[in-house]
């Protein structure tokens, strides 16, 4: 893709969530789009929201579990940036209308109080940033569609990353704790959807640590010259497959000593 053909796309994404219209598949309008024309597709998308007034507060790391990899048919995670407008209450009610096909996914939230950066970061200096580790649950969103109606594909790793690999909303939990207190592998969650459970996982389905998962992220932003910053949060990637979230659901994961966080959706 041209800069121009990627600067175009992130802003038909940007009008996507403004209106709530999906756009169709970016990987079938250009069928050689590569990892790194999504990025700057997602690069173009954050562009945008900045220059609209949004600021970042930290990032999320996805298709983290075996199972999405295989799935997209990738070996690697992906990346986006949370926006300040994504943060919600622990309890909070998502207003009517807010996404577009909203789903949730259970997560270990990293708080950070220092810097990282750089190839070389290792799994202790990772630990040594956080300030602290806190139940949550990511709401994911689609601005593309998720097949072509006409042709029937569906989307690529390619589209989720351009649309800022598909995240829209971030709900922390009120606990708090320090990463090197518990083996974060074990730190699990049971998912409920309206009083039922649907998923249930553990921290260790996220390259067999959670703490990986912000080692990978440092290292993948280190080839562009950038890294993580003091009070960013980041999401390390779900244990659970990704739950659809339609009007009306009410979300509790009980992390048990953990902790706990919910969301209903209006």
């Amino acid at each position: 893709m041209t800069p121009e053909q990627a600067k175009s796309a992130g802003e038909a994404l940007f009008q996507a969530e403004a209106t709530g219209t999906q756009i169709g598949l970016l990987s079938l309008a250009h069928p050689g789009m590569t990892l790194d024309d999504a990025y700057a597709v997602q690069g173009a998308l954050v562009a945008r929201k900045l220059a609209a007034g949004r600021h970042g507060i930290g990032w999320k790391i996805g298709l983290t579990s075996r199972a999405m990899q295989d799935a997209l048919k990738i070996e690697t995670p992906d990346s986006g940036i949370l926006f300040d407008d994504m943060l919600f209450n622990d309890g909070a009610t998502v207003p009517a209308g807010r996404f577009i096909q909203p789903r949730v996914e259970a997560e270990i939230a990293f708080i950070l109080n220092a810097p990282l950066s750089g190839a070389g970061v290792t799994r202790d200096d990772v630990l040594a940033a956080t300030e602290a580790v806190a139940p949550s649950l990511e709401i994911l969103d689609t601005r593309i569609l998720r097949a072509d109606p006409a042709t029937g594909a569906v989307r690529k790793v390619t589209d989720t990353i351009a649309d800022n690999a598909a995240n829209a909303g971030i709900v922390l939990g009120t606990q708090r704790h320090h990463p090197s207190d518990m083996d974060l592998r074990w730190a699990g969650a049971i998912v409920k959807r309206n009083g039922v459970v649907e998923e249930t996982g553990l921290g260790a389905g996220v390259l067999d640590d959670p703490v990986q998962g912000i080692l990978w992220l440092v290292q993948r932003l280190a080839q562009y010259g950038q890294g993580l910053s003091a009070g960013d949060i980041v999401l390390s990637g779900s244990f659970i497959r990704p739950i659809e979230a339609p009007s009306g659901s009410e979300f509790d994961a009980d992390f048990g000593a953990f902790g706990r966080v919910s969301i209903h959706f209006a």
